[in-house]
């Protein structure tokens, strides 16, 4: 029996389905140019390479050599540049503030399904603060 392919998670609950398509949000996300939108700012948020400084670390045994400086993979995951251009759209367009615009968007599955998600999360997309980092 082939799988539906609307219901590749069974146990989710997608966007598409539990709102109605032709609300203004959904039409409007459906005409974005997300794509272009995306190249226009994605070298803005490139991953820069920090200079190190090498100071010698000094110890009773002399100077300690050096260690290279590495990418950590450590922290969080980046949250995607379309879900950060729509919670700045969504919070302009309606008048929210930072702390508003990010609970309203995991009440919201109009707004998750503008910001590209096609499953319903339970979540807030990111900080308040990462908004106001964002913007800088």
């Amino acid at each position: 029996m082939p799988a539906c392919p609307a219901t590749e998670d069974f146990f989710r609950a997608r966007l598409d389905q539990m709102i109605d398509l032709r609300h203004p949000l959904a039409v409007l996300a459906s005409r974005m140019p997300w794509q272009e939108l995306e190249a226009r700012l994605a070298h803005l948020f490139k991953r820069k390479a920090r200079a190190g400084v090498a100071m010698p670390d000094l110890d009773l045994f002399g100077e300690a050599p050096v260690r290279a400086a590495r990418a950590s993979n450590a922290g969080r995951p980046r949250v995607p540049l379309r879900v950060m251009i729509a919670l700045l759209y969504l919070k302009h367009a309606f008048n929210e503030s930072d702390e508003g615009v990010v609970e309203r968007w995991r009440e919201s599955p109009r707004w998750q399904y503008f910001s590209g998600l096609a499953y319903y999360e339970d979540r807030l997309p990111c900080d308040a603060t990462t908004l106001v980092k964002f913007r800088r």
